[in-house]
């Protein structure tokens, strides 16, 4: 993540190994997992949505088992930072996560996110089912022919494996850091460049 932050996150890292996502009893849910750079600026998003009942930052696609920040930041695991979304099917569906995914990320540039290059910042959708994998690959294509971008797009659409919550310092950085955090978004260029991508259906 931005070199800015990493003295100040090394002070404060603690095991990732045990922490578990949230699950809820009793109504139906699903999971959906997206990679996008910054984990940090991924949960927002998907916090917001009606239907949303938790978002986990983490880590996964890679082989290193129980992987810790200060690896997967590194680079080499094959993990990529990503957000875990765990939904109600019945009151928001995979196709609107997909479209706020979608205005969240720069889908042109491989294994890179705004200022945070490296494969662990690639962009990426990792399917748990078929429904969703055919889902997801129907909306990049959809992209791909309205011609928005003159570039290929390059997210990954690949099968989801173990997710690796990260350490808790992480998980809600927006909500606890929110200086910080705005500070880290505005000097990494990711609102500028989603703009200028999206325009105005940024996060939307």
């Amino acid at each position: 993540m931005f070199a800015l932050m990493i003295s100040f996150l090394a002070l404060h890292a603690v095991s990732a190994s045990d922490i578990r996502i949230p699950q809820p009893t009793g109504a139906r849910v699903e999971k959906a997992t997206f990679a996008g750079g910054c984990f940090w600026c991924m949960e927002h998003p998907f916090d917001e949505l009606p239907g949303v009942i938790s978002v986990t930052s983490g880590y996964t696609g890679g082989r290193k088992k129980k992987p810790t920040y200060e690896e997967v930041s590194a680079g080499g695991t094959g993990h990529a930072e990503s957000v875990q979304v765990v939904y109600d099917p019945s009151r928001i569906d995979y196709e609107k996560l997909l479209t706020v995914y979608w205005r969240n990320v720069d889908p042109t540039t491989k294994n890179r996110q705004f200022c945070d290059a490296g494969d662990q910042y690639r962009s990426a959708i990792f399917f748990h089912t078929e429904e969703q994998r055919r889902l997801a690959v129907q909306s990049k294509e959809a992209l791909e022919k309205s011609k928005r971008f003159r570039e290929h797009l390059v997210t990954e659409i690949t099968p989801a494996s173990e997710f690796y919550p990260a350490e808790e310092y992480h998980r809600q950085y927006y909500k606890k850091n929110p200086l910080r955090y705005s500070y880290y978004r505005a000097s990494c260029g990711r609102d500028r460049r989603l703009k200028e991508l999206w325009g105005s259906t940024v996060g939307h």
